[in-house]
């Protein structure tokens, strides 16, 4: 357990949080309008959670933003996702961001899925 704190995921997971608080203490009605804003967005809707995490994750991979990548790909094994759907997904996304998008999806999401619980199975 003690190794997995200290991977590079965790810590990105950690320095994101980190910088969000910072951010939250010098510009609180900003944060506190902004994270309203995206707790909305991910409220189920006529899509599920789960549905939301992997459009999120494809953005993410889409948009090469790493601590996203993490943050939505933990969000897709929460929400219980297989890693085949979670694969799937960044497939998807590969196929609008070319090899760029396929780079980060055969690696840092691959990483994250290893470290995060995810083996091919439903992770809850």
């Amino acid at each position: 357990m003690d190794q997995q704190q200290n991977s590079p995921i965790e810590q990105a997971l950690h320095e994101y949080k980190q910088g969000l608080g910072n951010f939250t203490q010098k510009m609180p009605s900003i944060a506190k309008k902004y994270n309203a804003f995206t707790e909305a967005c991910f409220e189920e809707g006529k899509l599920t959670q789960k549905e939301k995490q992997m459009i999120a994750l494809g953005i993410s991979v889409y948009s090469q933003d790493e601590y996203c990548i993490i943050y939505h790909t933990k969000g897709c094994l929460d929400q219980g996702c297989s890693e085949d759907e979670i694969l799937e997904t960044v497939g998807v996304t590969a196929a609008f961001g070319g090899g760029a998008a396929m780079s980060q999806a055969v690696t840092l999401v691959q990483e994250c899925i290893s470290e995060l619980g995810g083996n091919g199975s439903q992770v809850q």
